[in-house]
């Protein structure tokens, strides 16, 4: 009952970003996605303890609903099929994708060894005047190149070990700044993608895409097809039991996987959405084996992907729980602040040169990913490619694979932090080294090449054709 009443709070505070989108033109004339909105407002409602007590929820239901849909998303995203680009084989698409799936993997390992640097640096220059120290910088690795699960998890480790008091506070309100970061410059980017045609399938910036919801004159796109007799088995029923079965088979091929007592055979092995997204490709493999996979609908499924992501977004913000510490405010936004800017630097040159023509939406999931989460790229690619047609958002799921050697230097920082600080330089060293091995590896595979796209490309598809600021409908009349 507790999860179910999570659920549906997460599920009131999209439809509440959903009507704020279609009623306030600001939000509407940046795009800023529901999911997003809802997040905020429910992460404010959730740590004002009135309405905790009220509603009988609390972050830790909203975390376990975020696993799961976590997980779920990349499920759903495994099972379906992969989109053909056009002018190009299956074979050639299948290139592009390990091509984007290593240079986006790749480079989140080398940044993943760099941010802490550069965090530790900045906090060692300002956080003296503070009294913080300089060890709460590294911690912002686990922040923004991983999530809040992450963060809470390292960050009470390292704060049980008796090594930096909050630790895991801290860490979870970098967290929640990486969150913001994700999208108060990702949506802006993906807007400027929209406007100059750099992504791969831009649409016209009509009111009903600012407000995000279709006149009904305009709705003529169908979810996906029925492929199911209703009276035996719902269509949407059917797909979501393909998600089911696919869950159970992962948790048990996940048991095996622990079973083999090897580092990073184990490392892969407890990323349950990792093992999820391999075991739905087995899945539709054997289904195009027994025949049955002419009743598998590829529209449906990305409906289920953007339905498990929506509500991801809106419950990783619930159940982030913030105590702002006083003292270290400001060092703590200094920090955020230039790392931010740091990461954007490196998104910004890298993503471009990965090499294939949705090189754009990739660089709006590598932003969402390094600042927030791979659901957070997932959103930002939704918002340039709704009906996930680049192969952007599938590679996010196979890249994982990619990082895991920059995951390497987790037990020397943590080993570092937990009471030898002495061993910082060496590690910082052992940082920067795999760092640059990752980017290094990025120009062996060939995934640093002349830029596919530039934002000073002229403008292709400016035109709104009505006026954000007056919401004038034609037709029937809609309460949005």
């Amino acid at each position: 009952m507790d999860a179910m009443v999570a659920f549906s709070w997460i599920g009131i505070m999209l439809l509440v970003g959903m009507i704020l989108r279609a009623k306030i033109p600001f939000l509407a004339n940046i795009l800023m996605p529901a999911s997003v909105i809802g997040g905020i407002i429910g992460f404010i409602l959730m740590n004002i303890p009135a309405f905790v007590t009220a509603t009988g929820i609390d972050s830790n239901m909203c975390n376990t609903i975020v696993g799961f849909f976590f997980t779920l998303s990349f499920i759903s995203i495994g099972l379906t099929a992969t989109p053909k680009e056009e002018g190009k084989s299956s074979g050639e698409t299948a290139k592009q994708m390990v091509k984007g799936s290593l240079g986006m993997g790749l480079l989140w390992g080398a940044m993943y060894c760099f941010t802490p640097i550069v965090g530790f640096i900045t906090v060692a220059a300002v956080g003296g005047f503070f009294d913080m120290d300089a060890g709460y910088g590294a911690l912002i690795q686990f922040a923004f190149c991983q999530g809040p699960g992450q963060s809470a998890a390292f960050g009470a480790q390292i704060e049980a070990a008796g090594a930096l008091p909050g630790a895991g506070q801290v860490a979870i309100t970098y967290s929640v700044i990486g969150f913001l970061f994700a999208f108060l410059v990702g949506v802006p980017l993906a807007k400027i993608g929209l406007k100059k045609g750099i992504a791969s399938h831009p649409e016209k910036l009509s009111t009903s895409v600012l407000k995000g919801i279709y006149k009904p004159e305009e709705q003529t796109e169908n979810c996906g097809k029925i492929t199911t007799y209703n009276g035996n088995i719902d269509v949407l029923a059917f797909h979501m039991a393909l998600v089911g079965l696919t869950f159970v088979i992962t948790l048990y091929v996940q048991k095996l996987i622990m079973m083999i007592d090897i580092s990073i055979v184990q490392t892969m092995g407890s990323m349950t959405f990792f093992v999820g997204l391999f075991v739905a490709y087995i899945v539709k493999w054997a289904m195009g084996k027994l025949n049955v996979k002419q009743y598998h609908d590829d529209i449906l499924q990305a409906r289920i992907t953007g339905c498990t992501t929506d509500f991801l977004i809106v419950g990783a913000f619930m159940a982030v729980q913030m105590s702002v510490i006083g003292k270290w405010l400001v060092p703590m936004m200094v920090m955020c602040v230039v790392v931010g800017i740091f990461t954007l630097a490196v998104t910004l040159f890298f993503g471009p040169r990965i090499g294939g023509s949705c090189d754009f939406e990739r660089t709006l999931g590598l932003w969402g990913c390094l600042t927030g989460t791979c659901p957070s790229g997932v959103a930002l690619i939704r918002i340039v490619d709704p009906n996930l047609r680049t192969t952007a958002a599938t590679e996010m799921g196979a890249m994982n694979a990619a990082m895991i050697p920059g995951t390497l230097i987790v037990p020397f920082i943590i080993e570092a932090l937990i009471g030898n600080m002495n061993f910082m330089p060496t590690v910082a060293l052992m940082c920067l080294g795999l760092g640059i091995v990752n980017i290094i590896l990025m120009k062996v595979v060939g995934t640093i090449n002349k830029p596919t796209y530039s934002f000073k490309k002229p403008v292709v598809c400016p035109e709104v054709t009505d006026d954000c600021d007056n919401f004038e409908q034609s037709g029937t009349r809609s309460p949005f």
